[in-house]
């Protein structure tokens, strides 16, 4: 009970819980993939030219994905953590 008041004693002190760090992460990996799939649709009329954009679609979206995965195990720590709880509890 004692590492919950911790936790949570932390989470005030820096003012990130993990819900809030994975929220901004999935925010930002949507920002992401809209900008550069908005740049990849105009730039034909941006550089007006016949070079095209330098990255895919898969890629596009592959890197938002990756933003989004990479602050996925803080959140997943605490599950975890809660499901051991559990365990121990019973």
């Amino acid at each position: 009970m004692s590492d919950q008041n911790d936790m949570s004693n932390i989470e005030k002190k820096n003012g990130h819980g993990a819900r809030d760090v994975s929220l901004a992460s999935m925010i930002i990996s949507a920002i992401w993939i809209g900008v550069l799939s908005l740049v990849k649709a105009l730039w034909g009329l941006i550089v007006a030219s016949d070079k095209p954009f330098g990255l895919t679609m898969n890629e596009i979206v592959l890197s938002g994905i990756v933003i989004a995965a990479v602050f996925s195990p803080v959140y997943l720590s605490i599950i975890l953590d809660k499901i051991r709880e559990i365990k121990i509890s019973h």
